[in-house]
Formats: C-alpha cells, sequence, structure tokens
C-alpha cells in the first residue's frame, strides 16, 4: 500500500515538473497561462483593459457619419446636393481601405514582437490622425488623414488574438462577446459623438462663439474629444501585460497554446504529437485553412453590410423627406445612435454568453441574418410616419439591427479563433481584419453611392427612392445567410 502511495506520488510529481518546465522565467506568455492554470476564474482587469482599448479603436471609424454630409457640402466639391452621398462614400471609405493594405503586416508584427506594441502605436495614431481630420479644410485632406489613421492603426486584429489568450477557454465566448460589444458600442457611441458635438458654434454660442476654433473648424471638437480618450487609453495600455511566448531560439519547442497544456492530462501522446505538429505551421498555411478561411469570407460579406448600412442609415437619417429621408438633425441621429449602444451594451454583457451556449455561433448568425432582412425591408414604411411614433419605430429598429449584426460578428469572430492556434492568432485575425477591410472600404463607397443614386428615382415604378436602397442591403444580407450553411462554412473541430 506504501509502495502504490509512493508510485503515485512520484508521478503526480514528474506530472507538475513536466507541466512547470514549459514555463520560462521571463516568458510573457508562460506567466500568462501560469496565471490561467492558477486562477481558474474570470480575468475581470484583463478584460476591463480588452473593453477600453477596442473601444479606442472603434469610436473614430463611425464618428464621422452623422456630420460627414454637412462636412461634404462645406467642402463646395458636390455640385448638387444629391451628390453629396457619392463623395461622403469616399471619404468614409478611405480608412477601410487603409486598414485592408496593413493589416496582414500588423498582425506578422504582432506574432513577432508582441500584441502590446502595436496596440500602443495604435493608440498613438488614433490620438495624432483623428485630431488631424477635424482639422480638415478640404477634400483631399479628409481622405488623407482618415487613409492614413486606417493604415497605422492596427489594434483590431492583435486584441482579437489578445482576448482569446488571457483567458481559459471556458471564458472565450464571453471574450469575443466584449470584443463585440467594445467595437459595436464604439460604431454607435462614435457617431453620437459626432451627431452631438458636431457644429458646436451653432448648437451652444455661448460656450463655442463663431470666431473660436471650433467656430472655423466645426467637426474639430467630436475628433478631439475621441483624441483625448485615446491619450487616455494609450496611458492606461501600458499596464497591458504581453501574452505571446518569448522563448529565444528555443520558442517553437515551447510555445505550445494553454489550450494543450489543460488537455493533456486527457489525450493521448500520439494526439499532442499532431497537435503540437499543426501549430508549427508556417504562416502561409493559414490560406490552407478551411474553417479559418471559410468564417473570414461569411464574416466578411457580413461586413460589407454593416459597413455599408452604417453609411447609408446616417445619410438616410439627415436627408429631406422629398427624397424619402427623415429629415433629423445631427443631434437626432446622435441620440438614435447612443441609444442604440445601450441597448447592445446590455444584450452582449448579459445574454449573448448564454445563448451562445445553447445554439452555437452559427445558429446565431443564421438567426440574425434573418431577422436583419425582415427589419430592413421595414425601413422604408417607417420613413413615411411621424411624431411619437416614429421616434419609437427608429429608436427601436436601430437597436434590434445592431443587436443583430454585433451577434453575428461575435459568433464568427469565436469561429476563427478557434481554427487556429495561439502562434497564428495574430497573422490569422490579421488576414480577417485586411480581408474585412478591403470589403468594408467597399462598404460606404457603394452605400453612398447607391444612396445618391436613388435619390434621383423618387417616382420610378419598381423599389423607388430608399426601397431600393434597403433591397439592395438586403441582397448582400441573404448572400451572407446562404454561406453560413454547409459544405461553405466549416465549423473548427475544438
Amino acid at each position: 500500500m506504501a509502495e502504490n502511495t509512493e508510485a503515485l506520488l512520484e508521478k503526480a510529481e514528474r506530472a507538475r515538473a513536466q507541466v512547470e518546465a514549459r514555463y520560462r522565467e521571463g516568458c510573457p506568455g508562460c506567466k500568462i497561462d501560469r496565471l490561467k492554470e492558477t486562477n481558474r476564474g474570470v480575468p475581470y482587469k484583463l478584460f476591463f483593459y480588452v473593453w477600453v482599448i477596442v473601444l479606442c479603436a472603434a469610436l473614430p471609424i463611425s464618428s464621422l457619419f452623422p456630420f460627414l454630409y454637412f462636412m461634404i457640402r462645406d467642402f463646395k466639391i458636390a455640385k448638387r446636393e444629391e451628390d453629396i452621398g457619392f463623395y461622403a462614400g469616399y471619404v468614409g471609405s478611405a480608412f477601410m481601405f487603409g486598414r485592408a493594405l496593413t493589416s496582414v503586416l500588423w498582425g506578422m508584427i504582432a506574432d513577432r514582437y508582441g500584441r502590446k506594441p502595436v496596440i500602443l502605436f495604435g493608440t498613438v495614431t488614433v490620438v495624432v490622425f483623428n485630431t488631424l481630420f477635424g482639422l480638415s479644410t478640404n477634400f483631399w485632406m479628409a481622405v488623407s488623414t482618415r487613409f492614413l489613421l486606417g493604415s497605422l492603426c492596427g489594434i483590431l486584429g492583435p486584441m482579437r488574438a489578445y482576448a482569446s489568450e488571457v483567458c481559459r477557454k471556458e471564458y472565450q465566448a464571453l471574450a469575443m462577446s466584449i470584443i463585440s460589444t467594445s467595437w459595436g458600442i464604439g460604431l454607435v457611441i462614435g457617431p453620437a459623438i459626432g451627431g452631438y458635438f458636431a457644429q458646436p458654434a451653432e448648437k451652444f454660442p455661448n460656450v463655442f462663439p463663431e470666431k473660436s476654433i471650433f467656430g472655423r473648424f466645426p467637426y474639430l471638437l467630436p475628433c478631439l474629444l475621441i483624441s483625448v480618450f485615446s491619450l487616455g487609453v494609450m496611458v492606461v495600455a501600458c499596464w497591458l501585460p504581453e501574452t505571446l511566448h518569448m522563448h529565444g531560439e528555443n520558442s517553437k519547442e515551447c510555445d505550445i497554446p494553454y489550450e494543450a497544456l489543460e488537455a493533456e492530462e486527457n489525450k493521448t501522446s500520439k494526439e499532442e504529437s499532431q497537435r503540437n505538429e499543426g501549430s508549427h505551421q508556417t504562416s502561409w498555411s493559414l490560406l490552407r485553412n478551411w474553417p479559418l478561411m471559410s468564417s473570414i469570407i461569411v464574416y466578411c460579406v457580413f461586413q460589407l453590410h454593416d459597413m455599408a448600412y452604417t453609411e447609408i442609415f446616417s445619410l438616410w437619417a439627415i436627408s429631406p423627406w422629398k427624397f424619402g429621408g427623415l429629415s433629423y438633425s445631427t443631434a437626432d441621429v446622435g441620440e438614435i445612435l447612443a441609444l442604440s449602444g445601450f441597448g447592445l451594451l446590455l444584450f452582449q454583457l448579459f445574454l449573448y454568453a448564454r445563448v451562445e451556449r445553447i445554439c452555437g455561433p452559427i445558429v446565431i448568425s443564421r438567426v440574425g441574418a434573418v431577422l436583419s432582412i425582415i427589419l430592413l425591408s421595414s425601413y422604408p414604411f417607417i420613413a413615411t410616419l411621424t411624431g411619437i411614433i416614429l421616434t419609437i419605430l427608429v429608436d427601436s429598429a436601430s437597436i434590434l439591427k445592431n443587436v443583430l449584426a454585433v451577434s453575428i460578428t461575435t459568433g464568427l469572430f469565436l469561429l476563427q479563433n478557434r481554427a487556429v492556434t495561439q502562434e497564428q492568432r495574430g497573422a490569422a485575425n490579421g488576414i480577417s481584419l485586411s480581408a474585412m477591410s478591403l470589403f468594408k472600404a467597399m462598404g460606404p463607397a457603394a452605400g453612398g453611392s447607391i444612396f445618391s443614386w436613388a435619390q434621383k428615382r423618387q417616382n420610378a415604378s419598381f423599389l423607388p427612392g430608399s426601397h431600393m436602397v434597403f433591397f439592395l442591403l438586403n441582397v448582400i444580407e441573404a448572400l451572407g445567410l446562404l454561406m453560413t450553411f454547409k459544405p461553405f462554412l466549416a465549423q473548427p473541430k475544438d
């Protein structure tokens, strides 16, 4: 009996020694893995860091949409009022086009030098170029500053990898939900800030005189507020712990994902060797990873729809009644989007993780796409209403649409990060972000052009005016829905 006890103790000691040998002193990735093994709870502090940094990256993306119509008008580049949407689309696309060109590069840098340096540089980029955009005096300056902001801010890809690395596997759905929540809130709070604080000399003449800098640059204040917030986030990011394994020459031997450490108690040595062999694939092999690539393609289609919708919604809400719009002010649009952000926050924090455990990410994406199609079909009819009924329906529709869009995004985030191992997550998310940015770059340009064209056909017999705009948005959403079914979309094996 004593011999058996000693043998068991020796076996346990050897197992502990083997696990401990995987950790290297001075390696930040090993430090995080050790923390995950000893602390089985939710890493609330790290999730907070993730939330604020992603919010910093998301705020500038769509903050311009409520005032972009008026900014283009002030540039006096559009010859007719109906052409404003055409030029607005190109300013909206510049950010995404720049990000499409550099996202893979930023992902590779994050895999080579760490997530933290890329994140810090990205926050500095937001502070500088978002402020310069608010100081734009002509169309080309606006396009250039947005392009540089997109190409130099490589935060999102590394943060998606980071969120899946700082927590245990059972909390990855919550981590991706936090990313999507922060991103979605940024995409609605950003326009709310733009709507409330654009043209302050007109809205608050007692606080911002016409001859002040905010009177000369009417769109600087919302950009400056976001830049100040980003400056604070840059300080917070200095305390961000690194998650990348750095073992020098032997990094490949020891850079094993946390999930492998957790699973080694239950898997055979053959299964372990297969996992390690797969984890050491070169970056180019990601293109042959069909579960990853199929989820990225579906993700891109939905993001094309979402970006086009974001552009079109603001233009539609601000445009005059005679063109099928709502004749709202920038402040009205800001109020709608602020309410949408609050509703989105409640859903993602308290409901999404539970729904994902029950239904799975693919089912959520399908249901979200179907409901979005039904919802968007009602928008042209909502525009014919007035008064309190119009306000209630527009607010409710905006909240529901953003909840559905972010739920789809969160599910596809999960599929992408589960399809690769840790040392490939930066590059994988870079590929995803680059492809998505390319599609999103087409969104505002296409949305603005379609919206401008639709305004000129108010009396058409087939899908007049805004009916055509929302019909085309539904075509894109329906394409994404079809692509969520097998054999196109392959879910990665756990």
